[in-house]
């Protein structure tokens, strides 16, 4: 099993960065993973128990992840799982915290952990795709913040 971390200062309260984040009518207005983001079945609000799609860009292989939110607290706190079987992923799951920091700034954390497939590649696969998800998590975290620098909310 792979798991990672990584953290942000945001220039924005916890609130604001915490809505941003889960309004998936805006997410590709920032996210730079991504090249669709919808929430699925009939859902058109983020919260516990709703379901959503998040499609990789084409450079990554444009693999889809339907999760469904296990805890969704604003502004402080949501975590997702995977729940259909894309290729290369067994199980993941992530969960993002936010912290105010001053009334005008915030931290994002988000923590995520996976199991790759095929198993007989899992020693190749993990700490792959775990750099990758590293990579590619610090990249949409500062575009975040970069966001909220040149959009004062």
């Amino acid at each position: 099993m792979a798991h990672g971390e990584v953290s942000e200062i945001i220039p924005a309260p916890s609130h604001l960065v915490f809505d941003l984040l889960h309004d998936y009518t805006r997410r590709l207005e920032w996210d730079t993973l991504l090249q669709a983001a919808y929430l699925d079945d009939g859902h058109t609000v983020a919260g516990k128990g709703v379901t959503s799609v998040c499609v990789g860009r084409r450079s990554l292989g444009s693999i889809a992840l339907k999760t469904v939110y296990v805890t969704f607290n604003p502004p402080t706190l949501a975590a997702v799982k995977m729940v259909n079987a894309p290729p290369f992923f067994q199980s993941w799951a992530a969960s993002i915290h936010h912290a105010d920091i001053s009334e005008h700034e915030s931290r994002i954390t988000y923590k995520f952990h996976f199991t790759t497939k095929p198993r007989f590649l899992e020693f190749l696969l993990d700490p792959l795709m775990k750099r990758v998800f590293l990579w590619e998590t610090r990249k949409r975290l500062r575009a975040l913040q970069a966001f909220f620098l040149h959009n004062h909310q």
